[in-house]
């Protein structure tokens, strides 16, 4: 079984991280095939590839399989350890994830991901206040409820992966989640993270939208990226 992976930038695509990461962290291997964001929208030359215009995207044979919770369900089929084995775990791994495929809309818009970034954010939105404490209630629940380390128990999971770029997000702009704090810690010692941030640092191009929504974000206390 030979799978291709198209992912974005490093830096940027969040989106990308959460299949990435997860089949990394499996041991799913995979050809991992990168189409940088070089236009504020890509989708006529993504579309040659993405039926949607956006990445991620899995090539599988003649599959193609889009959108990163497809993308998930589609390898939860064929390989063991997408969810947790145990069917209070994988309820609520399932459900947390619909949870961030589908909501935290104005965490996505004031805390645009850029990964080798240090920001001081403004002042938080109420909507964003809810949100970040969302955040921590759903992170202290899965630690607290199955153990650790991981958000549904010893295993690292799908729920795992797709609030990875939420690791990322709450070391950029400082972020409080209290006991999750703990589960962040572990996300970015991972390996597979630690490969996604060299590979974000190592990073020299940039795409101004992107750069725009961070100089917008707050004041840039850092900037680790390669050439900055």
């Amino acid at each position: 079984m030979t799978y291709t992976l198209i992912t974005a930038n490093r830096n940027y695509s969040s989106w990308s991280l959460r299949p990435w990461v997860l089949m990394k962290a499996l041991g799913i291997a995979f050809e991992d095939k990168l189409e940088p964001f070089t236009l504020p929208v890509n989708y006529e030359a993504f579309r040659s590839f993405s039926p949607t215009g956006q990445v991620p995207v899995l090539i599988d044979g003649a599959r193609t399989v889009w959108d990163s919770l497809g993308i998930v369900l589609h390898l939860s089929e064929r390989h063991e350890g997408v969810w947790p084995g145990e069917a209070a775990a994988r309820a609520f791994a399932q459900s947390a994830t619909c949870e961030m495929h589908a909501g935290f809309p104005t965490l996505r818009r004031d805390c645009t991901m850029n990964v080798g970034v240090r920001v001081r954010p403004r002042p938080l939105s109420g909507p964003l206040v809810r949100e970040v404490f969302r955040l921590r209630e759903l992170f202290e629940e899965g630690l607290d409820r199955f153990g650790g380390p991981w958000l549904a128990g010893p295993a690292f999971t799908a729920i795992d992966a797709f609030y990875a770029p939420v690791a990322f997000r709450i070391r950029t702009y400082g972020l409080e989640v209290g006991k999750g704090q703990a589960w962040v810690d572990a996300m970015l010692a991972h390996p597979a993270m630690q490969q996604w941030e060299e590979e974000a640092l190592a990073e020299t191009w940039r795409e101004e939208s992107h750069e725009a929504e961070l100089a917008q974000a707050g004041e840039i206390l850092a900037d680790h990226r390669r050439g900055a």
